[in-house]
């Protein structure tokens, strides 16, 4: 037996179809999808790690209430009907809530447990951690506890250091509602990283009201007396995109005020398709957010080669696994670079490289911009509270 062999934990079934908006968190989400289940069993390892599209670490994001937990399990979902048609052992793997030890060294010890069936190379294995903040915050922050410290130094040491050992069949995903309470060298861990922003469009707000009373309306037929919308299918927008171009073709500027301000300067000096205008832009980012480092440039780096990878896998390949799941590794390889490169017909290097790092770029600055608005709002409640307080003691003394 493996060690450190773990069983899987039940979850709820959710389809993506029924999580409304969210486009890019469901796109990345499928992609993952099909990328694990690409991973040889007998080879210990993933052509899609060597085509460049494999993210063993990456991050949803966003606001509560938008379908973070509902995606977790939409992800499990979908592994696990995938893994019993191709006859794939699959392990649903959560991080448990009951993680932090009040003994010193607890909280570590238990971290390896969880950690170590990420390296059974036998399985399918998805380990999310939701409420990310609660067990990976920022170590500088004031009042953290030993055990978050420790169970900070473990994740590090087993996803990207001295014990990290990966063959492409395993993902962690954090979720979280606020990215910038993580600690900043889990956050330099995180390759693939996506925003959970709910619904959007009109269409969202129609489908997520009917998928609430069509169970009415199934209950009692007539019931719900309201006209549908013309013109409109009920669901028909919460399929998923093609491909991420679909999804990111209105990129052109960053959004957050300091990184447009950075890009357009350096775009002053040089031009979008010159390779020192990215060298430059990275020089001048650096200044305006010290944290910024090499890991963020390869995590760019990352993005763009999960951007050359980013197609479909033929439907017929899950319905028979011996079309492509049951083959040797040679020529699971084979056949991925030439789908690959039908793919990139058509593709800009440039546009690519453009849109993922805008995309990375305004991400590094919302979690800064918010942590030290977080920070600022803490320290005006401080002083708000000192003044009462002045204010009381002096009437007491009156």
């Amino acid at each position: 037996v493996f060690e450190g062999s773990a069983k899987s934990v039940e979850f709820n079934k959710v389809q993506f179809e029924e999580i409304v908006g969210n486009r890019d968190a469901k796109h990345f989400a499928r992609r993952l999808t099909e990328r694990m289940l690409s991973y040889d069993f007998t080879a210990k390892k993933n052509p899609f790690q060597e085509l460049g599209g494999f993210m063993p670490v990456f991050m949803g994001y966003g606001i509560p209430g938008t379908g973070k937990s509902m995606l977790i399990a939409a992800i499990a979902t979908r592994l696990k009907e995938h893994c019993d048609n191709l006859e794939i052992p699959f392990l649903f793997h959560p991080m448990p809530d009951t993680l932090i030890s009040t003994f010193q060294g607890g909280s570590a010890e238990k971290m390896v447990q969880w950690m170590k069936p990420l390296q059974d190379p036998s399985k399918i294995i998805f380990a999310p951690i939701d409420d990310a903040e609660n067990n990976l915050q920022e170590r500088t922050a004031q009042g953290v506890s030993a055990g978050v410290k420790e169970v900070i130094g473990v994740f590090l040491r087993y996803t990207e250091g001295a014990y990290a050992v990966n063959y492409g069949n395993s993902s962690i995903g954090l979720f979280t509602n606020l990215p910038e309470m993580l600690d900043k060298a889990v956050i330099s861990r995180v390759q693939g990283r996506f925003k959970i922003d709910g619904a959007r469009t009109l269409p969202d707000f129609v489908d997520q009201d009917y998928l609430w009373w069509r169970k009415i309306e199934k209950t009692m037929p007539g019931f719900v007396n309201m006209q549908n919308p013309k013109d409109y299918t009920y669901l028909s927008e919460q399929g998923l995109a093609k491909n991420l171009g679909e999804i990111l073709k209105a990129t052109e500027k960053p959004t957050e005020e300091r990184v447009l301000e950075i890009y357009e300067k350096t775009a002053e000096k040089h031009k979008l398709d010159e390779h020192l205008f990215y060298a430059e832009l990275y020089k001048n980012i650096q200044k305006a957010f010290p944290f910024f480092s090499s890991r963020d440039i390869r995590n760019i780096q990352s993005a763009v080669s999960l951007r050359l990878t980013d197609f479909d896998l033929p439907k017929e390949w899950f319905e028979k696994a011996d079309i492509y799941f049951k083959k040797d590794y040679e020529t699971k390889f084979w056949m991925l670079q030439e789908l690959m490169k039908a793919n990139m017909k058509g593709l800009s290097f440039s546009d690519i490289r453009r849109q993922e790092v805008i995309r990375y770029l305004d991400n590094v600055a919302t979690i800064a911009d918010t942590d030290f608005k977080r920070k600022v709002d803490q320290r005006v409640h401080e002083m708000e509270v000192q003044l009462e307080a002045r204010k009381q003691f002096e009437e007491n003394e009156d």
